[in-house]
């Protein structure tokens, strides 16, 4: 009975250990990565409809850099070429295909979305003005920290961080639609020297901008 009583208490905190590391390595990814550049491939996972027998899944990947703060670029080369910037000032958005560009003002739409996670905040106080925030139990070799945003009337309703050996290596997204989209990176290169350049995005000539 004994036993099984120091077993059972040695179980719950090793598991409290466990949940505090993610918050730990999200903690020291704010306070020590300002930069990084690495490769992505991104699996969409839209709701099962009726009548079908598994869900419907897309996959894209492409290459991914940021600076805090507030600047980052995705760049998706599979299966179509897409560049999305954000500049600190505006979010640029460029599909190749139909040679169009969307341009938003960056403070209207980042506030609670994935990105911000990564590039908006340089603290865990003010990441946690716009997340809620709390570890989740370690899995897959990784650990977790679960955000959800405060503000309840966006699309996003919780992202999970997945940290390995200390850095990045997944968003899980989960929207208000059902639709889940998993976000693994490869090749992490955390401090990367960046050039100013490659947070800067000219429309090419002959696109169709939005505003």
């Amino acid at each position: 009975m004994i036993k099984s009583i120091f077993s059972s208490a040695a179980l719950v905190l090793a598991s409290l250990s466990a949940q505090a590391d993610g918050m730990k390595d999200m903690e020291r990814f704010l306070r020590e990565v300002s930069s990084a550049q690495a490769g992505f491939t991104q699996v969409v996972t839209s709701p099962q409809r009726v009548g079908e027998t598994t869900a419907r899944s897309k996959t894209s990947s492409g290459s991914f850099e940021f600076q805090r703060p507030n600047r980052f670029r995705f760049e998706y080369t599979r299966p179509f070429e897409q560049t999305i910037v954000a500049d600190g000032q505006t979010l640029w958005l460029y599909d190749a295909d139909l040679n169009q560009v969307t341009a938003r003002k960056q403070q209207e739409v980042l506030g609670s979305t994935p990105a911000a996670l990564i590039a908006a905040g340089t603290d865990m106080r003010a990441l946690s003005e716009a997340f809620d925030l709390k570890s989740a139990p370690a899995r897959d070799g990784m650990e977790w920290v679960e955000a959800r945003p405060r503000q309840k009337d966006g699309q996003l309703q919780m992202v999970r961080v997945g940290f390995r050996q200390g850095e990045l290596a997944v968003l899980e997204i989960a929207d208000s639609l059902g639709q889940r989209s998993v976000l693994s990176f490869t090749g992490w290169k955390g401090n990367a020297p960046l050039p100013a350049e490659r947070f800067r995005f000219q429309p090419p000539a002959g696109a169709d901008v939005i505003r």
